[in-house]
C-alpha cells in the first residue's frame, strides 16, 4: 500500500506537526484572550502576528529535532527539546516584532507566559498518549506472556524495564535488590519486592516464569551466589550483558543471554587497552600460523578489527582455513587478506608472503596433553622442529617481531607437551639472538572453549545426561577466555623491548575443576550429584594436580598493565641449541620410537621431570618475585 501511496507513511508525522502548530495557535490566542480585549488590534494585525509566530516556531521545532522522537516513548529528553523550542521561539519572535514595529502592540502578558504555556500544550498530550499506550499494552498483554522477575534495581534494571514494557510477550512482575531501602519503591511502575535472598519466595508468589539478572558489574563471587539462588528456584534465568558490550555489539535494545561459565570464574577478566592495540597495529602486516585453530582464528579477527593493512593466514587444514577466511572476508571486506594452505615446515610455501611482514604470531602447535604422551614424535616435530623452521624463515625475511604462543605447562614440565614447548622457547631464543627480530614468548593456561579445553567436554557430557568426568577431586587449573588470551598476545607486542621477553598474566586464584563441573551443571538447569553425576577418573598421563604460572628462576615485574607480567628469560647457549636442533632433525628422520624422543627431552630440557611429583600452584616465594 505504501508503495502506491508513499505519502501515507509520512501521515503520522504530518499529524504531529499539525498538532504542534495548532497548539502554538491555541496558546497564543488563549494568552491574547487572557490579556483582555480592550484596545485589541484589528483582526488583520492578529492574523499577521499569528503567521509570524507559527512560521518561526515551526522552523524552530524542526531545527531542535522535535520530530525525531516518537510519542510512544516520550521522555525527559523530549521535554527538554520542547522547552528549548519554546524559549528559542520567543527569543526569535521578539526581535522580529521589534524590527517590523509590531512589538508595542503585543502585551507583555502574552510574551512572558508564552513559553511555559506552550511547553504544557505540547508536553501534556505526549505524556497522556504514552500513559494510554502503556496501560493499553498492559491490558492487552497476552495471557501467556513471560512473567519476568528482575534481579537488580539499578540503572540496568530500569533500562530493561523500559524495553520489556514495550513488548507484549514479557510481563515484568517485580524487582529484587539487596539495597534494603529500595524495598517497596517503584521503578517504571514495577515494585521492588525484596532482597535477593527472598528470591525463592517472591518467585512463587509472583508466579514468575523467567528470572533476568541485571547486575552487569557484578564480580564472579557475586554472580556465583546469584546463580545458586536462581538454580534453587528451578526457573530458567538469563542475564543482561554489560552496557559497554551492548553499545558495541547490539543493534538496539537489551540482549538477554545465558549466564556463561566465564561469568563465574574466580577472578575478574583482565581489561586491556584496545585503543592502544588499534593505534599500534594500524597499517601493519601480520602473519598468523595455525590460523584455523581456536586461538589462531580469534587472533585473526582481533588483528582485522585492529585495522592491520595485510593479514596472512597460514594453516594446513583446508576446511579450517576456508572457514576463517570466509568469516573475516564477510566481517572486513576491505582487508587485504592472504590465506596460505601449507604446513609450517614447508617454509618455501610462505617465504614470499613473509616479505614486508611486521609481526608473526606462531600459534600452530599440538596441545593435547594425554595424547602427546603417546605421540612424542608428532609433538617434537610440530612443537619444536616446525617452530625452528618458522623462526629461521622470519629471521631471513627480517620480520620485526616474532610472538611464540607457549603454555604454562612449559614451566617445570612434567608432560611431553610442556617439555616440547619449553624446547621451542629455547630454540627461538637461540635463533633470534643478535638478530633483527624481537622475540616475545607468551605463556597462558587453559583457555575456555578452545580445542582440548575441559569445558566443551563437560558440555557434551551434560547434554548426554552425564556422568561428568573429573580426573581428581582436588585438581585445579588457571582459566582465561579466548578473547582474553588473544588480547594478551596482542598487548605483548608493544610491551616488548628489543630483547627477548616472557609474558604471562597475573591469573589470580586457580579454579577447582570439580567446582567448574558443578557450576556448568547448574547453568544447564540440572543439580550436581542428583540429575548429573560427577565421577573421578584419576590423573591422566602427563597431568599435574596443580599448574604453575611463574618459574622460580624468572624474575617477573608488572608492565604498564598491572595484570600483565614480564620477565627476562633464562639464558641459553646458541651454539649448544644449534647442535640440539640438528640432532632433533636427524632423530625425526630415523625410525626410533618414543623412548628415544623422551630420552632426548630429558637430556635437553633440564627441568623436565616426567616421573616427578605434582607441582603445587604458585608459592609465596614465587609471588614475592612480582615487583611492583
Amino acid at each position: 500500500m505504501n508503495k502506491r501511496w508513499p505519502w501515507l507513511s509520512k501521515l503520522p508525522r504530518l499529524l504531529v506537526v499539525m498538532h504542534d502548530l495548532s497548539m502554538v495557535v491555541l496558546t497564543w490566542m488563549l494568552l491574547r484572550w487572557l490579556a483582555g480585549q480592550a484596545g485589541a488590534p484589528p483582526s488583520t494585525f492578529l492574523l499577521q502576528e499569528l503567521a509570524i509566530v507559527v512560521l518561526v516556531q515551526g522552523i524552530v521545532f524542526w531545527r531542535v529535532g522535535l520530530y525525531r522522537g516518537v510519542w510512544r516513548f516520550a521522555s525527559m529528553p523530549d521535554l527538554v527539546n520542547i522547552a528549548s523550542a519554546a524559549f528559542i521561539g520567543l527569543l526569535l519572535i521578539v526581535p522580529i516584532f521589534m524590527v517590523l514595529g509590531m512589538l508595542p502592540q503585543v502585551p507583555r502578558r502574552v510574551l512572558v507566559p508564552y513559553p511555559p504555556f506552550l511547553i504544557v500544550g505540547l508536553g501534556l498530550p505526549r505524556l497522556v498518549y504514552r500513559l494510554w499506550k502503556d496501560n493499553s499494552l498492559a491490558l492487552s498483554r497476552k495471557a501467556d506472556a513471560t512473567r519476568v522477575l528482575i534481579l537488580g534495581a539499578g540503572r540496568a534494571g530500569e533500562m530493561l524495564l523500559r524495553e520489556l514494557r514495550a513488548q507484549d510477550r514479557y510481563h515484568p512482575v517485580g524487582l529484587l535488590d539487596d539495597t534494603r531501602v529500595l524495598k517497596g519503591a517503584k521503578i517504571q511502575g514495577v515494585q521492588v519486592l525484596g532482597t535477593l535472598d527472598e528470591l525463592a519466595r517472591v518467585a512463587r508468589e509472583t508466579a514468575a516464569t523467567l528470572l533476568v539478572i541485571t547486575m552487569p558489574s557484578a564480580n564472579a563471587a557475586q554472580m556465583r551466589r546469584v546463580v545458586e539462588l536462581c538454580d534453587s528456584t528451578g526457573l530458567p534465568f538469563r542475564k543482561v550483558s554489560r552496557l559497554t558490550d551492548q553499545l558495541e555489539h547490539s543493534q538496539g535494545g537489551f540482549e538477554l543471554r545465558e549466564v556463561a561459565i566465564e561469568d563465574l570464574l574466580g577472578r575478574e577478566p583482565v581489561q586491556f587497552d584496545w585503543q592502544l592495540v588499534r593505534e599500534y597495529f594500524g597499517s601493519r602486516a601480520v602473519m598468523i600460523t595455525g590460523a584455523g585453530g581456536s586461538i589462531g582464528s580469534e587472533l585473526a579477527h582481533q588483528c582485522a578489527q585492529a585495522g592491520v593493512a595485510r593479514l596472512v593466514l597460514l594453516e594446513r587444514d583446508e576446511q579450517s582455513l576456508e572457514e576463517v577466511t570466509r568469516a573475516i572476508r564477510n566481517d572486513f571486506p576491505g582487508l587485504f587478506l592472504q590465506p596460505v594452505l601449507a604446513d609450517c615446515v614447508d617454509s618455501a610455501a610462505y617465504r614470499s608472503v613473509l616479505q614486508g611482514v611486521d609481526f608473526v604470531f606462531h600459534a600452530a602447535a599440538c596441545k593435547q596433553v594425554p595424547m602427546l604422551e603417546a605421540q612424542v614424535r608428532a609433538a617434537m616435530r610440530n612443537n619444536v622442529q616446525v617452530t625452528a623452521v618458522v623462526a629461521r624463515a622470519c629471521r631471513a625475511a627480517n620480520v620485526r617481531n616474532f610472538v611464540l604462543i607457549s603454555t604454562d605447562k612449559a614451566i617445570e614440565p612434567v608432560s611431553v607437551l610442556g617439555a616440547s614447548k619449553r624446547l621451542a622457547e629455547l630454540a627461538c631464543q637461540a635463533l633470534f639472538v643478535d638478530g633483527p627480530t624481537s622475540l616475545a614468548i607468551v605463556r597462558f593456561g587453559n583457555v575456555l572453549d578452545s580445542a582440548g579445553s575441559v569445558v566443551p567436554l563437560f558440555r557434551e557430557q551434560i547434554a548426554r545426561g552425564g556422568p561428568v568426568t573429573v580426573t581428581h577431586p582436588d585438581i585445579t587449573r588457571y582459566f582465561m577466555t579466548i578473547p582474553e588470551a588473544c588480547q594478551l598476545i596482542l598487548q605483548t607486542t608493544h610491551l616488548s623491548p628489543a630483547t627477548t621477553s616472557v609474558f604471562t598474566l597475573d591469573m589470580g586464584q586457580p579454579v577447582a575443576i570439580r567446582e567448574l563441573a558443578e557450576q556448568m551443571i547448574r547453568l544447564a538447569g540440572k543439580h550436581p550429584g542428583t540429575d548429573i553425576a560427577i565421577e573421578f577418573t584419576g590423573l591422566r598421563p602427563g597431568e599435574k594436580l596443580h599448574e604453575t604460572v611463574l618459574h622460580p628462576e624468572e624474575r617477573y615485574a608488572q608492565t604498564v598493565n598491572a595484570r600483565v607480567l614480564r620477565s627476562e628469560p633464562r639464558a641459553v647457549d646458541p651454539s649448544v641449541m644449534a647442535r640440539t636442533l640438528e640432532r632433533l632433525d636427524a632423530l625425526l628422520k630415523s625410525s626410533d620410537g618414543d623412548d628415544a624422543f623422551k630420552a632426548f627431552l630429558r637430556e635437553t630440557v633440564h627441568d623436565y621431570r616426567p616421573a616427578g611429583k605434582n607441582v603445587v600452584s604458585i608459592s609465596s616465594h614465587h609471588k614475592a618475585q612480582i615487583h611492583r
